[in-house]
C-alpha cells in the first residue's frame, strides 16, 4: 500500500471498477473494467500478475457491456465471476478458451455487484442490482436459485459473511445496510444506516457482528448487528462519495477505503485519531480496492 512500494499498470481508454486478488495465487489480481465511465461502451476483464518487473497482464477477456464487479471461485483458481451492465454475470476460466464459460442473464437492470461465498460448506455466489435485487446462484445450475426483494433503491454492494454460512449483506441507494439469510427470502435485518445513499459494505474478519458502511456522505460507519441503534464508529475524512470499503485479512480493527475523492484512505478505528494514512497515487476516481490475503500489507 505504502507509497515506494506502488506500481501501475495502464489500461489506456478502460476504467476500473473493481479489483479482487486471487484466494489461491500470491500476487495475482482480477480487475473488472468499463469504457467510457462505463456509461456506454464494452467491458474487459483484465487478470493481472505481480512481478519483480512490476504489474503485467496476464490474460484479458472482453464483453460487450461494461464490467462493474468481479469475484474469484473458492473451489477452482482459474475461475472468476464478473457482473455487468446489462444485468448478466459471466464465468470465465483463465486456463480455456476467450470467451466466457457461462453467461447469466437475470437481472433486468446493471448488475453492480457479484460475490463467492467464503465459508467452506457450499458454493454460493451473490449478485446485486439495479433493479433493486440480489439473486442467489450456484455456479454449478444453470439458474438463480433465489431473488431477494426488499431494497427500494439500486443494489450497489452483496458481500458474504466470511463467519456465518448462508448470511451475506447489502448496501443500497435506499440508504439502508440490510442483512439476508439464503435460507428465508424475507430480509432479516434493515439497517437505516446513512442519510445517503450507501455504496459499499463489508465484514470484519474478526467479529461476526461487525460490519462497516461507506456512503456518499463521505463517511464510514461500523455497525454491530447486536445493537443497530447507534453505530460503533464513524470515520471522516474523505471529501467525497466512499466508493468501496474493506476490512483487513489480518488487523481486526484496520480497514481501507478509497473514494471519488482520487484517495485511498487506510484506517484503525480503535485509536482516537483513526486515520493512518492518506495514498494519492491516483489521478481519477478509485473505484476498486482488495487487501491480499498472502502479503500482510499489499493493497
Amino acid at each position: 500500500g505504502g507509497g515506494a512500494g506502488a506500481r501501475a499498470l495502464r489500461l489506456p481508454g478502460l476504467h476500473g471498477y473493481a479489483a479482487e486478488f486471487s484466494p489461491y495465487w500470491p500476487g495475482r489480481a482480477a480487475c473488472a473494467t468499463a469504457q467510457y465511465y462505463g456509461i456506454a461502451g464494452c467491458g474487459t476483464l483484465a487478470v493481472l500478475e505481480q512481478n519483480e518487473a512490476g504489474i503485467a497482464l496476464l490474460r484479458s477477456f472482453d464483453w460487450n457491456d461494461g464490467l462493474f464487479d468481479v469475484t474469484w471461485s473458492e473451489n477452482n483458481e482459474h475461475v472468476l465471476i464478473t457482473s455487468s451492465g446489462d444485468g448478466s454475470l459471466q464465468i470465465w476460466d483463465t486456463a480455456k478458451t476467450k470467451g466466457p464459460l457461462q453467461v447469466y442473464k437475470e437481472h433486468t437492470q446493471e448488475a453492480y455487484s457479484v460475490d463467492w461465498s467464503q465459508t467452506r460448506g457450499e458454493q454460493l455466489v451473490v449478485s446485486g442490482s439495479w433493479d433493486q435485487t440480489a439473486k442467489l446462484w450456484d455456479p454449478a445450475v444453470g439458474k438463480s436459485l433465489c431473488t431477494f426483494k426488499g431494497h427500494e433503491g439500486v443494489i450497489y454492494s452483496t458481500i458474504w459473511s466470511p463467519h456465518i454460512p448462508g448470511c451475506f449483506a447489502s448496501a443500497s441507494g435506499d440508504q439502508t445496510l440490510r442483512i439476508w439469510d439464503v435460507k428465508a427470502p424475507a430480509v432479516k435485518l434493515v439497517i437505516p444506516a446513512h442519510q445517503a445513499e450507501i455504496l459499499s459494505c463489508d465484514w470484519c474478519k474478526y467479529d461476526q457482528n461487525l460490519l462497516v458502511t461507506g456512503a456518499v456522505d463521505c463517511s464510514l460507519k461500523g455497525w454491530d448487528l447486536r445493537n443497530i441503534r447507534q453505530p460503533v464508529f464513524v470515520l471522516l475524512g474523505h471529501t467525497y462519495a466512499i466508493r468501496r470499503v474493506k476490512f483487513s485479512p489480518f488487523h481486526a480493527t484496520l480497514l481501507a477505503s478509497c473514494s471519488y475523492d482520487f484517495t485511498v484512505r487506510f484506517w484503525d478505528f480503535s485509536k482516537p485519531n483513526p486515520l493512518l494514512e492518506t495514498v494519492e497515487h491516483h489521478t481519477e476516481f478509485t473505484c476498486g480496492l482488495d487487501l491480499s490475503l498472502h502479503n500482510c500489507g499489499q493493497v
